[in-house]
């Protein structure tokens, strides 16, 4: 018999809410197969399993606040235990980043018996459509937050009070607190000349559809993931005193929400995808991201995060790590400026990099090591 409890998907989480079972006594799970969505300040998770086996019992019940490492489930080898599933979940589970603002009660529309995200059913609820009226374009056909907004006008969001806060801004301002209060942040920078590698880009996109073209983003983070393989100092975890390298090289997208605020889910293994790999997994991450449908695992497995400023805005940023990472790569938009090229001056499309990192587990040589070996990298993107 092994028990699966509340996983920590976060350095400040403390407890979590049960949205929905996506198992049953009597199934069997797999090592990494999805089997609960639960809600955080940061979103609507979904947590995968660490073990395998046959589920015996289902410990939590749908809408009960679990702290971590409390059981949830118990699984076995053989029939289960117990054949009674927890209760449905009700028909209006909490959605995340929305203020706690009383409001007035909308007319039930059924939406159980339809695969949908947490925040798909919320906002169906809220505008009273039925779910199973729209064609879901998620995955296995589930229908994402993005679906219900297709069908109808959003309605307005509610504001925090006055001086207040959302839930998202709470849980980002708590662990930005902690980052800045526990971790000896020091910054290094440097610009790179980055016009070959935009004018690659468009030549390679040139043929292209908008949904398979490569967005200069998606270089930056190929090239961050291959530059950390000479500096294994940035890529890991700091926990309990300790700094643990990383054998994986998994890199945090920092995503902007619509409702406000931030998370950082990470592409598995990043250095060994291709660059079109990278782009669509980047735009998946968005996407599920907005709909309130990131995993457990790219929550917390993240080794470095990127966080970008997009093609156009300010030419630089200083960032603030996320823990329990070492480091945070901060990227500037491009900008064209006066650049010395051989004998004479040319504007050149240059972009910023600013590298944040602990000072326990590395130094400013080290990071300068990173920025210039990320230079060589951008430098050739026929290579990446």
């Amino acid at each position: 018999m092994s028990v699966f409890r509340m996983p920590s998907l976060g350095a400040d989480m403390e407890a979590g809410t049960l949205v929905e079972w996506l198992i049953k006594p009597g199934d069997e799970v797999h090592r990494g197969d999805v089997v609960a969505v639960v809600e955080t300040q940061k979103g609507a998770i979904e947590i995968e399993s660490f073990e395998t086996g046959i589920v015996s019992e289902l410990l939590a019940n749908i809408g009960q606040t679990v702290p971590v490492g409390e059981e949830l489930a118990r699984f076995g080898t053989d029939e289960p235990v117990s054949s009674a599933p927890a209760p449905e979940p009700p028909a209006e589970p909490a959605v995340v980043a929305e203020p706690h603002k009383a409001t007035p009660p909308a007319p039930h529309i059924p939406t159980t018996g339809t695969r949908a995200s947490p925040a798909a059913r919320h906002a169906a609820q809220e505008r009273g459509i039925d779910l199973s009226t729209i064609d879901g374009s998620g995955p296995n056909g589930a229908i994402v937050l993005a679906d219900v907004e297709a069908q109808a006008q959003p309605t307005p969001k509610a504001l925090p009070t006055k001086g207040g806060l959302s839930e998202m801004r709470k849980a980002v301002a708590a662990a930005m607190v902690r980052s800045k209060r526990e971790i000896p942040h020091f910054s290094v920078s440097h610009t790179i000349d980055t016009q070959h590698l935009s004018a690659w880009l468009s030549a390679r996109n040139a043929d292209r559809p908008p949904s398979d073209r490569v967005l200069l983003g998606a270089a930056i983070v190929k090239a961050t993931a291959l530059a950390l393989r000479s500096v294994k100092t940035l890529n890991g975890h700091f926990s309990e005193d300790t700094f643990i390298p990383s054998d994986e090289t998994n890199i945090g997208v920092a995503i902007a929400l619509r409702g406000g605020g931030l998370v950082a889910p990470a592409l598995h293994q990043t250095d060994t995808m291709t660059l079109d790999e990278v782009m669509a997994d980047m735009r998946d991450l968005v996407t599920r991201a907005r709909a309130g449908r990131l995993r457990g695992s790219e929550m917390t497995r993240g080794t470095l995060t990127v966080s970008s400023l997009g093609e156009k805005g300010a030419e630089a940023m200083t960032g603030v790590i996320f823990p329990p990472q070492v480091a945070l790569l901060a990227v500037g938009a491009p900008q064209i400026r006066p650049w010395v090229s051989g004998d004479t001056v040319v504007p050149r499309e240059v972009t910023r990099f600013t590298l944040s990192a602990d000072h326990r587990v590395c130094d400013g040589r080290q990071g300068s090591k990173f920025l210039t070996t990320l230079e060589d990298i951008l430098s050739k993107p026929e290579e990446l």
